[in-house]
């Protein structure tokens, strides 16, 4: 209660170590110093998988314009999802992830 009077809403996490060699106990405190608007991840920051067949050429220009990556790996297209809403499509996601996990090359 005394490190909440001390630090109020600053506050964030008491712990307690001992170390039993040197026979002493610490008592550390975790405190916010800084505060501002942070990004949180949106619509453009989540990549999905798309399938595109080798022969829609014009398919995979528009992926590949608005940003897409080939994993050839996988075989799939990578693409943002706001992208994808933006071209209609959607019936070709396979996966989502959070992050492009691979190397952008096209």
């Amino acid at each position: 209660m005394r490190l909440w009077r001390q630090f109020g809403d600053k506050l964030v996490c008491v712990r307690y170590r001992e170390d039993i060699e040197a026979g002493k106990r610490y008592k550390t405190v975790e405190l916010i110093v800084d505060e501002r608007p942070g990004r949180t991840a949106g619509p453009a920051e989540i990549w999905v998988k798309l399938r595109v067949a080798y022969h829609e050429r014009e398919i995979r220009a528009l992926v590949k314009s608005a940003g897409g990556y080939w994993d050839r790996e996988k075989r799939l297209w990578w693409l943002r999802i706001e992208e994808v809403k933006r071209l209609g499509l959607e019936c070709r996601v396979t996966d989502r992830a959070e992050q492009y996990p691979g190397k952008k090359s096209s």
